[in-house]
């Protein structure tokens, strides 16, 4: 298979873009460091198009922080690494965004105040990063702590999703199957029962009831099921784009607590990689504040004033809410040794995987709940629409 790669020469630290054949990804890393060369980006040739074309105009942070990591580690300045970004650069979006970062540079801006001139371009919890790896020079340390941050929160989102996929896909099936009976077959159900004259079940009068009706509007009924169905796809993409999802898992029994869980999870992720990163505390916990909900940020905006005060993290995050009891020991040990950065990460990787117990533990007793209630509701309807035949078979004995 062909594989296009992006990477940088250790010799002329030059970034070259090539087409290698190789057996699989671990054959082409092979003969990559046969050449001397540190892989920047892989992707399969037949892809690499379709990727392109479907991400279009959207600017990539994590991969513009995967290759500029890759091109400063390399020994390359920040302006030869951006160049070189900008040069091999296809979408439009993209080359735009790094030559304003450029121009800013060769004007003398700093590198932090050049991302926060681009807007939304870059999240604040990225430039935050990089304005304190300016006042150490470590900026490639940053990156890469910065990458490893983004890996995790993408890991817990891919679990979440991969976790929804499959009773998604059984509710859009058992809706479709009901939607096809109801719609479909209950009115010619309805037509043949029409002429017998036999009284029917309550249950099965009611349903050839709705047939009959179905039957009769037919048009104004679809149109109707295509506008509501828009309306919900449109809310769900809203609320997905808003970062809001949290709130459509609410109603479910003992979710309530583990999207807590998750959400004070990435809050000690983020809190320890600005710690990590130098940021003093209350700086920190202003940047780690913009990425999470709305309603946590007032708490966090809380446990910030206590620590002006004069109150210890553990404290002022005991008083606002925001620690687990084991987290708690885990924040408090780190002020005692002086590892707090490093105690944060450990109590958001022990929360992770707590989660992530529950996320499989949940999917294996929902999916085959949710399997016998639409099977149940498909089961009613079929008994509802065979028992006037049932009844007959009665009679004629």
């Amino acid at each position: 298979m062909q594989f296009v790669v992006r990477a940088v020469d250790d010799h002329s630290a030059q970034m070259l873009t090539l087409t290698l054949d190789a057996l699989d990804e671990s054959d082409l890393h092979a003969q990559l460091r046969a050449r001397q060369l540190m892989p920047v980006s892989v992707a399969r040739a037949g892809r690499l198009a379709l990727g392109r074309s479907r991400q279009g105009g959207r600017f990539d942070v994590a991969l513009f922080a995967q290759e500029l990591h890759a091109l400063v580690h390399a020994g390359l300045s920040l302006v030869e690494s951006l160049e070189g970004l900008a040069e091999k650069a296809n979408a439009v979006a993209t080359r735009t965004v790094l030559d304003r970062l450029l121009a800013a540079l060769r004007e003398g801006q700093r590198f932090s105040a050049a991302l926060r001139a681009q807007g939304a371009q870059f999240s604040p919890l990225f430039v935050g990063i990089v304005e304190a790896a300016e006042s150490t020079g470590e900026l490639a340390p940053a990156l890469e702590r910065y990458l490893s941050y983004d890996r995790r929160v993408q890991a817990v989102r891919q679990r979440l999703l991969s976790a929804a996929i499959y009773p998604a896909i059984l509710l859009t099936v058992g809706a479709l199957v009901a939607l096809f009976l109801m719609g479909w077959v209950v009115p010619r159900f309805a037509a043949v029962y029409q002429g017998t004259g036999r009284a029917l079940p309550w249950g099965s009068q009611l349903l050839l009831d709705w047939g009959q009706f179905a039957g009769a509007h037919t048009g104004a009924l679809l149109i109707g099921f295509v506008a509501v169905a828009g309306a919900a796809a449109w809310k769900l993409r809203a609320a997905l784009r808003d970062a809001d999802a949290a709130r459509l898992l609410a109603w479910l029994p003992g979710v309530p607590r583990w999207i807590e869980l998750l959400t004070l999870s990435r809050l000690y992720l983020t809190l320890g990689l600005l710690l990590q990163g130098g940021l003093p505390i209350q700086a920190a916990l202003a940047l780690a504040a913009s990425v999470l909900p709305a309603a946590r940020q007032a708490r966090i905006a809380e446990a910030s004033q206590r620590i002006g005060e004069g109150q210890s993290l553990s404290a002022a995050f005991e008083t606002c809410g925001l620690v687990t009891p084991i987290a708690l020991r885990f924040i408090r040990a780190g002020e005692r040794s002086g590892q707090l950065a490093q105690m944060l990460h450990r109590a958001a990787l022990y929360h992770d995987a707590e989660t992530s117990r529950w996320v499989e533990r949940f999917s294996k007793t929902f999916e085959p709940l949710l399997m016998a209630a639409i099977g149940l509701v498909i089961g009613i309807i079929v008994l509802l629409l065979y028992m006037p035949i049932f009844d007959l078979a009665g009679s004629l004995q």
